[in-house]
């Protein structure tokens, strides 16, 4: 692969395709409003998840100084992207302080050389596996949604400098040289622990160019380049934003498959493209990466098709026709991203679909798996994390054997909540996008 030149023209050609196309393609979409069927769920979700909500928040314990959200159920640890998304949802409630202990006690956990873990405990960051497993990329951005929020932003001040560490660690560990993009060391630092498209199992030595890594990292730098210039740092906002659009830029050159139409993770050894799609492959869509032409096509050919990514409950996490399909209830050694429905994939592709034009098509989804979480609070009084693609069979957790102090099930409470985000969107207009004003 030759090193990646940046021309004037490819960069201009490629932010070329933000306000204007993007205003087009959300023209004349249907009003869910009145929807009887999607006002029922709502309303199901929304009285269940006042109840919800408390099971996820917990009290300042030990390292942890700040009131923190967890994954309810059998999880007592503050997560990364479980909380991200999860204080984001609290955020559309009116309550954002979670987000700020977030990025707080984050933030405190950073180490001389910009490393952070993925989890913190009551006794202090947790090394998950093996090696340095970085947290995933969303500290910066969960303390722009915060500030945009509040309209707070000199609190960012004191850990601005902490922010940048991270960003400089990220860099000096997991951007591949040669393309300016980033990758994952193994599939489990990704958090979709045993997505086919990335190496999953320590044997296996291959290492990829991620497109979700590059775009998680493509919206950090972003809300970092934006704090810098809320906080009156022009140099670093005009720096971090020329680097944010060579990632976006390079993405589209190297990433993208014209023929299939698709984003494929690329083998950093071989240089060729690893043809897998599932979830991974669409999340440059949540970050308005793709021309309006790219992402319609590869909407259109991949999630809303049967034989890959749409399921009679919902969308998939991994295409049904790759070699891996499976349904399994796995959680423990790793829990399942090779087909069954989750909450947080559904919340992804819904911002995505929202952008490229396709709310019909985010009503069909929130419909079948708002459903199915309907169905889970009217028979449990809480909810599962993973959904069968094919049936709507809820999957993990398979037993509930954890229980609350009053003696209710506790199920899996976390980004899950986001579906009531989803429906607010369809109903209210009440969309919860995470945009980043520079996108």
């Amino acid at each position: 692969m030759k090193r990646i030149i940046l021309s004037i023209a490819l960069i201009l050609a490629m932010c070329n395709m933000t306000l204007t196309s993007f205003a087009a393609s959300t023209e004349n979409r249907s009003d869910f409003k009145n929807s009887e069927s999607l006002g029922r769920i709502h309303k199901r979700l929304a009285d269940g998840f006042k109840l919800l909500r408390q099971q996820v928040v917990k009290s300042p314990d030990g390292f942890i100084k700040y009131p923190y959200l967890i994954p309810a159920g059998f999880y007592s640890q503050l997560w990364d992207w479980d909380a991200f998304f999860m204080a984001n949802h609290f955020i559309s409630k009116g309550e954002p302080e979670y987000m700020k202990n977030w990025v707080l006690t984050f933030s405190q956990g950073i180490d001389k050389d910009g490393y952070v873990a993925g989890c913190m405990t009551s006794k202090g960051p947790r090394q998950a596996y093996s090696g340095k497993f970085a947290m995933k990329p969303f500290l910066s951005q969960g303390a722009y949604q915060y500030s945009k929020a509040t309209g707070d932003w000199e609190w960012i001040r004191p850990i601005y400098n902490d922010l940048e560490r991270v960003l400089d660690y990220r860099r000096s560990t997991q951007l591949d040289s040669i393309s300016g993009l980033y990758f994952w060391e193994i599939a489990m630092q990704s958090g979709a622990d045993n997505n086919p498209a990335l190496n999953y199992f320590k044997d296996d030595s291959r290492s990829f160019i991620s497109v979700d890594a590059s775009a998680f990292q493509y919206g950090e730098i972003l809300a970092q380049a934006a704090i810098a210039e809320k906080l009156g740092m022009k140099a670093d906002a005009t720096r971090l934003r020329k680097e944010a659009l060579g990632i976006k830029t390079a993405l589209n050159e190297i990433c993208w498959n014209e023929d299939d139409g698709c984003y494929y993770n690329v083998d950093r050894d071989s240089h060729e493209q690893y043809k897998r799609v599932g979830y991974s492959t669409f999340v440059p869509l949540f970050y308005r990466m793709a021309p309006e032409d790219r992402g319609r096509r590869m909407i259109s050919r991949y999630m809303l098709e049967e034989k890959h990514m749409k399921a009679p409950h919902g969308f998939r996490s991994l295409s049904a026709s790759d070699v891996d399909y499976n349904n399994k209830n796995i959680i423990v050694p790793f829990s399942n991203w090779q087909g069954p429905i989750w909450g947080i994939t559904s919340y992804i592709y819904s911002v995505g679909l929202h952008y490229y034009g396709f709310d019909e098509d985010v009503a069909w989804m929130a419909e079948k798996v708002g459903g199915l979480m309907a169905k889970d609070l009217d028979e449990y009084g809480t909810m599962h994390e993973t959904y069968h693609a094919e049936t709507g069979e809820p999957l993990a957790p398979s037993n509930f054997k954890y229980r609350n102090p009053d003696g209710s099930i506790q199920g899996f409470v976390s980004w899950n909540l986001c579906m009531e985000n989803i429906l607010e969107g369809l109903l209210q207009g009440k969309w919860m996008l995470l945009d980043i004003d520079d996108m």
